[in-house]
């Protein structure tokens, strides 16, 4: 187990080292010199050069200044966003809050939907149906299911907020919206692989010893069709990441998908690099949850 863990702490830390890596390149390759890319759209004057070039060690080989970026990335500190005025741990660090709330509640709503449409459509009609509305609901753009729910249950019956982030209530919608396409998604795979666990001898041994077909469903097969849905965990950060810019949007909460957005258009490139390596390592710990729970879940990968 501790070589296990330390494999995969070790790959992640590759992982980390490759994103800021590529985000720095990426500064480089920028048109234009890496001042003029650093400082965007804000105010250009020979003192926040002077600063830029200092913090950056711009005035140094490339390899110190480099080097001096990963020291600073890993130590957490992400630079200062030179068209706010701030440095970008706090422009980041208020609206983590916001978004990792809705992300969470999208992750936990689409989650159990997809438990429980998968155990409760185990009859030929119910399945039917439940992946007729699954693809109706993967096939739909995430945006659009959002504006239908605003229209229905904002505007025509006003049982939840149009906008903001005040209370659970202005966190249903937004949440559901994100949550229903990842039950979509999961439901099927989630079926899949409850139909093979069923075919499989310990569920044969199970039914021999007289339990019922729920009981093996509950407790035996529902476990080993867990595993192809943690293998897509990293699927699911990349949706709940790339879902909130748009959500966030669309029903005008706070977050991170806001602040990306006003970085890109601004060219504020100390945001957009951090965003990068904080989007880089929230994939390297859902990942590295993923793997660790496959030991938790099969113990035949322990003895392996």
């Amino acid at each position: 187990m501790i070589r296990a863990i330390a494999r995969r702490v070790a790959s992640g830390a590759v992982v980390l080292w490759a994103a800021a890596t590529a985000a720095y390149l990426a500064l480089l390759a920028a048109p234009g010199d890496i001042v003029d890319s650093l400082i965007g759209d804000g105010a250009d004057t020979p003192q926040i050069r002077a600063q830029i070039i200092a913090e950056w060690n711009l005035d140094r080989p490339a390899v110190v200044q480099y080097l001096d970026y990963l020291w600073r990335a890993a130590q957490g500190d992400l630079g200062r966003s030179y068209l706010l005025q701030r440095p970008v741990g706090e422009v980041i660090g208020d609206q983590v809050p916001p978004t990792l709330k809705l992300a969470v509640a999208a992750a936990v709503f689409g989650v159990a939907l997809a438990l429980v449409l998968a155990v409760t459509t185990r009859h030929r009609w119910a399945r039917r149906a439940s992946s007729a509305a699954e693809l109706v609901i993967v096939s739909t753009p995430p945006f659009l299911i959002g504006i239908v729910l605003l229209s229905v249950f904002s505007f025509r019956f006003g049982l939840f907020p149009v906008s903001g982030d005040r209370g659970w209530a202005a966190l249903v919608l937004p949440a559901v919206t994100m949550g229903l396409p990842i039950a979509g998604v999961l439901a099927q795979v989630l079926r899949d692989g409850l139909d093979r666990a069923l075919d499989e001898p310990f569920a044969i041994t199970a039914r021999a010893r007289g339990l019922r077909e729920r009981a093996v469903l509950i407790r035996h097969a529902l476990r080993h069709a867990l595993m192809p849905a943690v293998t897509m965990l990293g699927w699911l950060t990349g949706v709940l990441l790339g879902g909130t810019v748009i959500i966030e949007q669309v029903f005008g909460r706070p977050g991170l998908g806001q602040v990306t957005l006003q970085a890109v258009g601004n060219g504020d490139m100390p945001v957009v690099l951090a965003v990068v390596v904080l989007a880089a390592a929230a994939f390297v710990v859902i990942n590295t949850a993923a793997d660790l729970a496959y030991l938790v879940i099969d113990p035949r990968l322990r003895r392996s």
